[in-house]
């Protein structure tokens, strides 16, 4: 009883794992050996080390390593004349045999906690219905004693299952930003380059296609033929009467993304096609606009 809420220090080790200080107060009480109950008050000091691999599939992984428990305090409700020393040694030593048992396991379900979140890091992402994107560990993880790196591959599968090849790129180390942002004790920074960015969204190119008619552009004039002859006086002579236009966006080549230090830049090329659809004919192509 009286499980006060755990103090846990963590520090990181650098090219191993995690380092874990954990102190643990607690009341345990029973029937005591001369009768009557008995409650022992306990600060017990945890302290365990882990070990950042990766399992067979590739996924980062903790493992505990060297659990340690030594007792800090041990206070009874029993008055001193009554617990000799031979007592003392008796239930340091039963404690020392009882701990582990009770607290070893919250070192593993911890690192278990952990675990399953990294196992969410190489699991498929779908990019809309256009395809998927997989993260895997290109490199073992490094442990650094402000941050840990994660080397990471990209694998992108257009929706027929064909692998996207990839630009190879590696940014160099000396070129990303601070692993830790000024502001905050600690961060978690995605880095990724210009050339992934435009690939991933090469993937999506077939989703900026797309058809706009009268009902799906709220808030301006109906989209008809006099409309567009207003807007581009060159070809309102060249125009059918009023009319209903339906204006097709085609991407026309792939996205291209620029990053520098001041601005970053996504270009999309594409083709907005103008089409009239006379009631009593097969719609009619107007006009191509590269945009």
């Amino acid at each position: 009883k009286d499980l006060h809420p755990p103090v846990i220090s963590l520090a990181l080790l650098p090219g191993s794992g995690v380092f874990m200080a954990i102190l643990v107060q607690m009341t345990i009480a029973g029937k005591s050996f001369i009768g009557g109950n008995m409650e022992i008050a306990l600060a017990a000091n945890l302290t365990a080390s882990s070990v950042l691999g990766q399992d067979s599939a590739g996924t980062p992984r903790f493992s505990s390593r060297n659990c340690h428990i030594s007792l800090v305090s041990v206070k009874t409700n029993l008055p001193g004349s009554m617990l000799p020393k031979v007592m003392s040694k008796f239930l340091d030593s039963t404690l020392q045999k009882v701990l582990p048992g009770l607290l070893y396991p919250a070192v593993d379900a911890v690192l278990n906690l952990v675990n399953a979140k990294f196992t969410t890091l190489t699991s498929e992402i779908p990019l809309g219905t256009a395809g998927t994107l997989q993260y895997a560990l290109l490199n073992p993880p490094m442990m650094n004693e402000t941050f840990i790196e994660l080397d990471l591959k990209t694998i992108l599968h257009q929706k027929e299952g064909n692998e996207v090849d990839l630009p190879t790129d590696q940014p160099s180390l000396a070129s990303l930003p601070p692993k830790r942002h000024p502001k905050r004790d600690a961060a978690t920074q995605l880095i990724r380059s210009a050339n992934f960015l435009s690939t991933e969204l090469s993937v999506l190119q077939a989703s900026f296609n797309l058809n706009i008619s009268n009902n799906m552009v709220l808030g301006l004039p109906p989209l008809v033929t006099t409309m567009l002859g207003a807007l581009i006086p060159e070809i309102s002579r060249l125009l059918p009467p009023s009319q209903p236009v339906v204006t097709e966006m085609q991407e026309a080549k792939a996205p291209v993304v620029t990053i520098t230090r001041e601005k970053s830049f996504v270009q999309l090329f594409s083709t907005a096609e103008f089409w009239v659809s006379p009631s009593d004919s097969a719609p009619e192509s107007l006009f191509i606009l590269d945009v």
